[in-house]
């Protein structure tokens, strides 16, 4: 039995992975790149490359995006909207949701289904079933092509709401950026008191390794909406991340960061939450600042 053809628009790292493991495991793929020479390799393999992306698109049903952003799917696609009935596209792209939902509309009005993916893996995850991809859209949609995403990583479905898995993915790379940023921030400071990189590196790591038991306690008080000061008090901490940034600033380094954290901390005493947990922030954070 042939396994289904694919097209793959857009080969950066990602989409570049994408369509060399369809290939290793029996797909034809079509391929599409604005820098053609970049399938070069993947053609040497057995892709087909397309000259256009409207003919990238009439290839095959399945057609996947791995672009920059959604603003690259218009200009790449506004003129490959007439190929667009009856495929099935599948944006692997990163953007908001609104934007995620707002492609699944236009899409739709050209008589293309949709679904909206969020890839939880590096290129080189690409391939392991270890790594997942959240999706959402039309269950029907996401279940008739399960099989053949699975080639790519794991599969975790959302739900029917287009925004979904754009905003599970962009859930994770808040945690991502702001830990890889703290992160940097402790390095330099290390660096300025000549610790090394690598010398930091099993201490992080503990720290790090210890977060899904610190997540875990506080997880259900959060949803409850409790934040009682028995364990931590909000004071605790502004004078914890105020030493944080003071021995940055001793340490000749940038302390924006800790700064802007510390904020944070002090708008939640201003906000009357002294006897509560640090996690009482959270009630600030569902608000904007003045």
């Amino acid at each position: 039995m042939s396994k289904q053809p694919v097209t793959v628009i857009g080969l950066g790292p990602m989409g570049h992975a994408m369509a060399s493991t369809f290939l290793d495991n029996g797909h034809a793929v079509t391929v599409w790149n604005r820098t053609a020479s970049k399938a070069d390799d993947l053609v040497a393999k057995g892709a087909t490359l397309a000259a256009s992306p409207a003919e990238a698109v009439s290839a095959n049903e399945l057609v996947i995006l791995s672009l920059t952003d959604y603003e690259a799917m218009y200009a790449i696609l506004d003129d490959a909207t007439g190929a667009f009935s009856g495929r099935t596209l599948v944006n692997l792209s990163s953007d908001t949701p609104d934007k995620a939902r707002a492609a699944a509309a236009w899409a739709s009005e050209y008589g293309a289904q949709y679904l909206t993916g969020g890839v939880q893996a590096s290129p080189v995850g690409i391939g392991d079933p270890k790594t997942f991809t959240f999706y959402s859209g039309p269950k029907a949609v996401f279940e008739a092509n399960k099989s053949v995403l699975e080639v790519l990583t794991g599969t975790d479905y959302r739900g029917e709401d287009q925004g979904l898995a754009a905003l599970y993915y962009q859930l994770q790379l808040d945690v991502f950026w702001t830990t890889a940023l703290a992160w940097l921030h402790a390095l330099a400071v290390a660096n300025a008191n000549g610790i090394s990189a690598q010398d930091m590196l099993p201490y992080v790591s503990g720290t790090v390794a210890g977060m899904p038991d610190f997540f875990g306690f506080y997880t259900a008080r959060i949803d409850e909406g409790e934040h009682p000061g028995d364990v931590d008090r909000l004071p605790m901490g502004v004078a914890s991340v105020d030493h944080v940034v003071r021995t940055a600033i001793d340490a000749g380094v940038d302390a924006t960061l800790p700064a802007a954290v510390l904020k944070v901390f002090e708008r939640g005493i201003a906000e009357g939450h002294a006897n509560d947990s640090f996690t009482s922030l959270f009630e600030i954070m569902k608000k904007p600042s003045a």
